[in-house]
């Protein structure tokens, strides 16, 4: 192969010069506002000598100004989630973006479809993407290309809609270790992505059916897995928006406790007692529900937190005293134990061991306030945060964002509706249903999206559509979908009309491959 054909001081110059444009860069206003726990001077030393431009980028501008409108007005999106182009095609009539739900890509797009596990191949979610970004990139075309087939007065009675609506898509938890994440990462961007999210989830713990809450990482490892996306985005130098998603909620477990910061919430027994995972491995010896023994279990051990055992055992002087003590600074385990034992007189038992489960997990008690301060605690490295919440309860829903911008002013948030949450139930009236959008809209929730539409709402219209087809034939195809679709006026390029499928397209490259302009 060749030599470089270029001196060492060649080199070096090319390479400040790299550092200079890279701080450059991280001034600019969309950039400014992260903080990175590394140099301009390794990032431009991970760098390829050939630098490009990603689409990815021109999406991401397009979706960090959108948002920031909405913000502005007081507004919001609203989208909902699919993987077909000829979908995504209808939606940008309506919406500004789309979603990409990795629990839709796993039951859809995949060789063995599989719940929300996120066991699906690493590389699934980018290249959905991918395939609906192509979709968006065709129908930008070809739209082009019919209208500029028309006068001026003509394309002014047509419709044209912006079908490049950028993508925002599910990276769920990274996908294994930290150089998974990056190849993820570098395969989002390259696919076009507006903007995608990463959990603070366990790699292979995610689960939704067992009877047992979701498993956490560590603070610290969430924050590793966010700095391997956000070095990875650097290192191609691309505006790819990365949303920081904080799923503690409703979590039951976390991986291991080497984070002091989240010792507060990690649970243990309160009484000296076998541990769970024997109790749990006699039950399964002897035929017994797992699930009964640990409910069980978790009654008789006095399952709680550390600052929950002292206050069993102190008197309201002496708790008062240790919180005194604590402060708000970060307290490990070890030192609340030595402040316990200065603060109050009776001995408090706390063995967050014996509460472990065979996976080795902890107990982790979820609250609002952990939230906030895990979605703090990593807003420099992202660009805007989803608080994930399994039941949308106003008073928490509240609580978190208002938290949030307590702390950090201009902060963006993404939202998501679940699928079968009882809002009546809840104590929703239909007037707050139908308020709720605009209500958090008003606390920075510029972006809200259904992404179990695509389960629930896809499979309402085909069942609709199936039974008519069953029932009535062409004759009812005919009077309610192909008449509607052909009569649609002014042209909007729709449905089973040549102009959508692109004819007028492929017409349009064969002229110009066999015609001269000459």
């Amino acid at each position: 192969m060749p030599r470089v054909a270029r001196s060492v001081d060649e080199e070096e110059e090319a390479f400040n010069a790299c550092i200079q444009r890279i701080e450059e860069w991280w001034r600019s206003p969309k950039q400014a506002h992260l903080k990175r726990p590394y140099t301009a001077a390794r990032v431009a030393g991970l760098r390829s000598n050939l630098e490009q431009k990603y689409a990815s980028s021109d999406m991401a501008e397009k979706l960090w100004k959108q948002m920031h409108e909405h913000d502005a007005k007081g507004t919001h999106e609203m989208t909902f989630g699919t993987t077909d182009p000829i979908i995504a095609s209808q939606i940008a009539k309506y919406s500004q973006t789309l979603y990409v739900s990795g629990s839709l890509c796993n039951s859809s797009e995949t060789y063995e479809p599989g719940a929300d596990h996120a066991d699906y191949p690493w590389d699934t979610v980018p290249k959905v993407v991918e395939k609906l970004f192509r979709g968006q990139q065709w129908q930008d075309q070809r739209q082009r290309h019919y209208r500029m087939l028309h006068s001026k007065e003509e394309r002014a009675k047509m419709d044209e809609w912006d079908y490049l609506t950028p993508i925002i898509a599910d990276g769920d938890m990274g996908f294994g270790g930290l150089t998974s994440t990056v190849k993820l990462t570098k395969l989002f961007v390259e696919s076009g992505v507006a903007m995608f999210h990463l959990d603070d989830l366990a790699i292979g713990c995610k689960k939704f059916t067992t009877g047992e809450g979701r498993t956490v990482i560590p603070l610290s490892e969430y924050e590793d897995r966010l700095i391997a996306a956000r070095l990875q985005i650097d290192i191609m130098g691309a505006e790819t928006l990365l949303c920081g998603r904080c799923d503690i909620d409703d979590s039951e477990y976390i991986t291991n406790v080497t984070d002091p910061r989240d010792h507060e919430y990690i649970q243990g027994a309160t009484v000296p007692i076998e541990s769970l995972e024997k109790v749990l491995r006699a039950a399964s010896a002897a035929g017994k529900s797992v699930l009964s023994a640990r409910k069980q279990w978790i009654s008789d051990s006095g399952l709680s937190t550390f600052d929950e055992a002292v206050q069993k055992v102190a008197n309201e002087t002496e708790f008062a005293a240790y919180k005194a003590k604590l402060g708000e600074q970060t307290v490990p385990i070890e030192q609340r134990r030595v402040i316990a034992e200065a603060t109050v007189s009776k001995p408090v038992f706390f063995d967050w061991d014996l509460a472990r489960i065979r996976g080795g997990q902890y107990f982790y008690k979820t609250c609002v306030k952990a939230m906030i301060e895990r979605a703090v605690a990593v807003a420099p490295l992202t660009d805007v945060t989803w608080g994930r919440m399994d039941a949308p309860k106003w008073e928490k829903i509240e609580k978190f964002h208002q938290g949030m911008r307590a702390i950090i002013p201009d902060r963006l948030f993404l939202f998501g509706y679940t699928g079968q949450y009882d809002y009546a139930k809840a104590g929703f009236t239909e007037e707050m249903v139908k308020n709720m959008g605009v209500e958090m809209a008003k606390m920075g929730v510029v972006w809200q999206v259904q992404p179990v539409w695509a389960a629930q709402g896809m499979n309402m219209v085909v069942d609709e559509f199936a039974k008519m087809w069953a029932e009535e034939g062409i004759a009812a195809y005919v009077e309610k979908v192909q008449k509607p679709a052909l009569a649609m006026s002014p042209n909007p390029d729709g449905f089973g009309k040549t102009s959508y499928r692109g004819a007028h397209f492929a017409d349009g490259l064969y002229d110009a491959i066999v015609s001269r302009d000459y």
